[in-house]
């Protein structure tokens, strides 16, 4: 069976979403890909409130323009205590689409479609695409072993592969797209289109730092590492000299404390509580705690650009 395309789902240009980055991701990215004739996506998250997020919300459809499309990420799991009330709020303001992270989407699917919005949700192995299909999601993000941030353990063209075989939703690939020649891959391996993130960091219309940015000039593919010092659940980031000297692997305490079942999601809480801070930190000011999230992609981006010649070099 065919399965419907993401230009076709979004009504946009090119197969395109830029994909949500914690304090990365903001309106200007997303209204200049729009503009470029792609999908653009922010985690609820980046709102320290409600009305903040909906003020956000119609500054995108302000500048919404045909052959764009605009969405967010929403954490589903209890970590995210504001969770429901995000879910409310994008569903007043009717967005386009949702993407769901780290928990199931069942509650987001079910009141997304009352209103009309689509719902992609991350994956990344079949065991949950297939929870995902029985809940009736509009499409899968497929998280490989490439992708920035949380990333899966499966490289993009056996896990496209697979899920395209073994269910019905449409497929997005996310990771390891930086050229052309990466999205023609995905797209060869079956995917309707990709979420791509990293390369953005490098864009002007990013919220953070210079440095951040010159940093995914600067560094390539070989400089990306996994650290479990962020949130406790391992996460690719730049091997920059603090990096090296703090270490990736947890401290022996929370190594000791994660051996007792009771206390193991305290102490992850904990880690994922300090970790945000300092990226939050390291984001938007320089200091020598420098930790910069960012994924192998980051190898073809040459130069801080506006955001829409980083679009044309991804689709010319």
């Amino acid at each position: 069976m065919e399965k419907q395309s993401l230009t076709s789902l979004l009504k946009i240009t090119h197969p395109i979403i830029i994909a949500p980055m914690f304090l990365v991701s903001n309106t200007k990215m997303v209204i200049e890909g729009m503009k470029s004739g792609i999908a653009g996506c922010i985690p609820a998250l980046n709102y320290r409130t409600l009305e903040e997020l909906r003020l956000a919300i119609q500054e995108l459809k302000a500048g919404k323009v045909e052959g764009g499309s605009f969405g967010f990420n929403l954490i589903v799991n209890k970590s995210n205590v504001k969770y429901k009330e995000q879910l409310r709020v994008l569903c007043e303001e009717k967005v386009d689409f949702i993407i769901t992270s780290l928990g199931s989407p069942e509650e987001t699917i079910n009141e997304a479609h009352k209103v009309g919005i689509k719902v992609f949700c991350d994956v990344t192995d079949l065991g949950f695409a297939k929870k995902v299909e029985s809940l009736k999601g509009d499409a899968l993000i497929a998280v490989n072993n490439l992708a920035g941030g949380h990333r899966g353990e499966i490289d993009p063209e056996k896990l496209i592969k697979e899920l395209n075989e073994h269910t019905s939703l449409p497929v997005i690939s996310a990771g390891g797209v930086g050229s052309k020649a990466d999205l023609d891959k995905m797209l060869s391996y079956g995917a309707i289109g990709v979420s791509v993130g990293s390369p953005f960091i490098a864009s002007n219309e990013a919220g953070v730092s210079q440095e951040y940015k010159q940093a995914c000039v600067d560094f390539g593919a070989k400089d990306i590492v996994m650290t479990e010092r962020i949130s406790g659940t391992p996460c690719t980031v730049i091997n920059t000299p603090y990096v090296q000297k703090v270490g990736t692997k947890q401290s022996w305490l929370e190594t000791k404390l994660n051996k007792y079942k009771s206390l193991k999601k305290w102490v992850k809480m904990i880690r994922f509580y300090i970790g945000m801070k300092a990226t939050e930190k390291a984001a938007t000011q320089v200091t020598y705690k420098t930790v910069w999230v960012a994924g192998p992609s980051i190898e073809d981006t040459k130069a801080i650009l506006p955001l829409a010649e980083i679009v044309t070099k991804l689709v010319h």
